[in-house]
């Protein structure tokens, strides 16, 4: 049966996670709410109106509708601000050499991320025609660990959820994966991601080898 490889977006093929610490923790730190690495690791593939609840949750601070929207909209501002100035190299280790060898073996390939501005982040790396379906922020109503963002990539390119590899940095992410019975594949630390069914440093260990190794791989 056919394959379909999902990657998630921040984190995995580009290093956007940086960004986000950075907007979030000026956010945070605004409002007197301690805000580091650790907490951070929380919100990966997590929706923006998510991350700020539990930031709200975590200084135990309460805040008007009408504030809760000003400040999301000023964290997206600050995060666009570094996004604008992407360019191919932001592209991380190994991810540009896989998506080639997929792409040359017409393998199916989808982006499947809780980003909002992950068309355009592709479109400032030179991304975007490696992508059969794009599904982001926009099109789904749930956030990771609900697998909804992929079981649609699934839908658009037409395969099996039991069918795709999913590249994924967050623990959210590999829940969501797994949770849709999908082949769940860690990006990033060990103590993390000890849920996925294979984990790698980065892409950079990922060789043809490895590709068929995940796609002959049945749960």
């Amino acid at each position: 049966m056919t394959k379909a490889f999902i990657f998630d977006l921040d984190g995995v093929i580009v290093d956007t996670a940086k960004f986000h610490f950075l907007a979030w923790k000026n956010l945070a730190e605004s409002l007197d709410i301690s805000f580091t690495e650790k907490e951070n690791e929380q919100l990966k593939g997590v929706s923006r109106v998510r991350s700020l609840e539990k930031i709200l949750e975590w200084g135990n601070v309460s805040i008007t509708e009408d504030k809760f929207n000003e400040l999301m909209a000023e964290k997206n501002e600050e995060y666009l601000s570094y996004v604008d100035q992407m360019n191919a190299k932001d592209i991380l280790p190994g991810v540009l050499e896989t998506l080639k060898y997929l792409k040359h073996n017409n393998h199916l390939i989808a982006l499947g991320s809780a980003s909002k501005n992950a068309r355009l982040i592709l479109d400032k790396v030179g991304l975007t025609a490696y992508f059969e379906a794009i599904v982001d922020g926009n099109e789904v109503t749930k956030a990771k660990p609900d697998p909804e963002v992929f079981l649609m990539g699934c839908q658009f390119l037409k395969v099996d959820p039991n069918q795709a590899i999913v590249f994924e940095d967050s623990q959210a992410g590999i829940k969501a994966a797994n949770a849709a019975h999908m082949t769940s594949v860690g990006i990033g630390s060990v103590d993390i991601l000890s849920e996925s069914d294979f984990i790698f440093n980065d892409f950079t260990e990922i060789d043809e080898q490895t590709i068929h190794a995940l796609m002959n791989f049945n749960k």
